[in-house]
């Protein structure tokens, strides 16, 4: 180690450098999109990803940026997590405008200035970055040694490599997220009949007005939901495939990221007296464009024209599902096209979990319902408001709040019949609200039967199997539902109770391991906060424990262990457990 100099300031750290592939090609054929575009990356994926596992990102370049973490493991993680993000985010478009980065890793003694590191250390990480393959990640020796045999990555070792203007050689390994057969989301375990998987994108093909967006990601929502309720299909979620949309669609690549055997896309247009839909269903495998359609009509007709363009693909993929059980699988629609964009507009807000976007989204659904008062969809995400509520943003008053939200839940149901999502939402609210696990668990089951696509129904019933205490149906079932929410922009919520599955099944390092992806996705989700805690306390990381408890109550400071218990799920000495996990950590009781 260098000798100390009197006023440098040093310390250990794990040094990330990543870099544009050919960004000097890209800024010379497409400048404009190009720095568009990773200016999107830098604010929407790389800089809160690098937040997410504790990294602080010392400088942006114009081509890359330089980070900095606390330990090995976390920079490891972040880079894994950045490029698979990446990926995700830009494969929607054509290869020679794509944005990739390589990644070097090293950990090292480095000097700490206000705005800048410096020292070897950080030379070498930027040295190893130009050794990655695009989209790739290499590290030194000394990261390698921190991460150990439990590291859930493959280790190619690439021998000495001597590093420009280095004197010495260093040991580099290449990352590489374990391998697994190609196999597509729709195949059948092993003696049940595979099913036909189809990911339907946004319609946003020559959107003329880009405030329109919200509308044409809303068609695909009724096209999917009654696609997920044929037992005969294997439909992935609606957030799986909003990052695909756009005017430049590869749909080899898209069934390569969902693993799907078909895709079907489209662009919508409409003014005040008519709305055109144009389709495209699209064999992934091969890229060939097995049907195209147009279907026009009024704007009063426009759920009767995604019934139509829902049959037209149901008999292109799956023949021997017949209409009348399409048409009896699609939920009831609005009466009026207002409420629809209003709950359109709604659910992109709710999930932000933000007070402001929160309140506004309960104000759109209010008025959703007073324009349209048998509309189930927009009593269930009412009802859903009031679970994260309660559970993630505070309640003043929770016992009033559980009971309008069941009512909400109850007023769906009444109006959408056996609609997958309101049954798996009134299921949800039984249990996590009510505590009525008998009437959860046959709602729940009812809401598989109605919709085995539905990312919704197998992760709330793998929340009630788990509050239960049932672990192994709580895995089967939580692997299930993020098993149908590829690269969803909610995948939070299916990773996170998958991690409470896990726990509960009493395997907490894979526990950990998914809790701490689904807050790398989102870290103002208060319930993967807590299960962070509980997770690390179970393992007896007590240190990380208490760093994760003192991070919540910068989330939540007004948290109390004695108010959560009296609304925390979980019954008998599995409640005592979990309590006594979040007492150790420090929260306040």
């Amino acid at each position: 180690m260098t000798p100390s100099v009197p006023g440098v300031r040093r310390r250990l750290a794990a040094v990330l450098a990543a870099d544009v592939v050919g960004y000097t090609r890209l800024m010379e054929s497409h400048e404009i999109d190009t720095h568009t575009r990773l200016m999107q990356l830098r604010s929407e994926v790389l800089d809160p990803g690098v937040a997410a596992l504790h990294g602080t990102i010392v400088k942006n370049t114009g081509d890359g940026f330089l980070a900095t973490f606390d330990t090995a493991r976390d920079a490891t993680r972040c880079a894994l997590s950045l490029q698979e993000s990446v990926a995700a985010n830009t494969a929607g478009m054509p290869a020679d405008q794509r944005i990739s980065f390589r990644m070097g890793l090293n950990a090292a003694d480095i000097i700490v200035e206000k705005d800048d590191v410096y020292g070897e250390g950080v030379n070498i990480a930027a040295r190893l970055q130009t050794y990655a393959q695009a989209g790739g990640i290499v590290v030194s020796g000394a990261i390698a040694e921190q991460l150990g045999k439990d590291f859930n990555v493959n280790v190619i070792d690439l021998g000495d490599l001597h590093l420009r203007n280095m004197g010495r050689p260093v040991r580099v390994y290449a990352l590489h997220p374990p391998t697994q057969p190609a196999k597509l989301v729709g195949e059948a375990p092993a003696g049940q009949e595979p099913r036909p998987s189809i990911a339907v994108l946004p319609f946003r093909m020559n959107l003329s007005n880009p405030d329109e967006a919200y509308f044409a990601d809303g068609i695909v929502d009724d096209i999917i939901r009654g696609l997920a309720g044929l037992k005969e299909l294997f439909v992935v979620s609606r957030g799986a495939s909003l990052g695909f949309g756009g005017r430049n669609i590869d749909v080899r690549e898209i069934g390569r990221q969902l693993g799907v055997r078909y895709v079907l896309y489209g662009g919508v247009q409409r003014t005040a007296t008519a709305i055109r839909i144009g389709t495209e269903l699209n064999d992934a495998e091969s890229g060939e464009v097995i049907r195209s359609d147009l279907h026009e009509g009024d704007p009063s007709e426009l759920f009767a024209l995604q019934d139509r363009i829902a049959i037209s693909v149901v008999k292109q993929i799956a023949p021997q599902v017949r209409e009348r059980e399409l048409m009896r699988a699609m939920r009831k629609h609005p009466q009026n096209l207002t409420a629809y964009e209003l709950v359109l507009q709604a659910f992109d807000l709710l999930y932000r979990m933000d007070y402001d976007s929160f309140s506004k989204a309960r104000g759109l659904l209010e008025q959703a319902i007073s324009h349209d008062p048998n509309y189930a969809l927009a009593y269930s995400y009412v009802a859903l408001w009031y679970v994260f509520r309660i559970g993630e943003i505070g309640s003043a008053d929770p016992d009033g709040d559980a009971i309008a939200g069941a009512k909400y839940a109850t007023e769906a149901i009444a109006r959408g019949g056996d609609d997958a999502f309101a049954l798996a939402v009134y299921g949800h609210v039984q249990s996590f609200l009510l505590g009525d696990f008998q009437k959860a668990k046959i709602s729940l089951e009812r809401a598989i039967a109605a919709g085995p696509s539905s990312a919704m129904a197998w992760t709330m019933a793998s929340a009630t199997s788990g509050f239960l205490g049932d672990g192994p149906a709580a895995v089967r079932q939580g692997e299930q539902g993020v098993r149908l929410s590829p690269l969803d922009a909610r995948s939070f919520w299916h990773e996170g109770l998958l991690g409470q599955a896990h726990y509960v099944n009493g395997d907490y390092e894979q526990a950990l391991e998914w809790v701490r992806s689904a807050v790398s996705r989102n870290e103002l989700i208060r319930f993967n906060q807590r299960l962070l805690i509980v997770t690390l306390g179970a393992l007896g990381r007590r240190e990380e424990a208490a760093q994760a408890a003192h991070r919540y109550l910068q989330i939540q400071p007004d948290f109390r262990v004695s108010s959560y218990a009296k609304r925390c799920p979980f019954r008998g000495a599995a409640l005592e457990t979990w309590l006594g996990h979040l007492r150790s950590a420090g929260l306040p009781d």
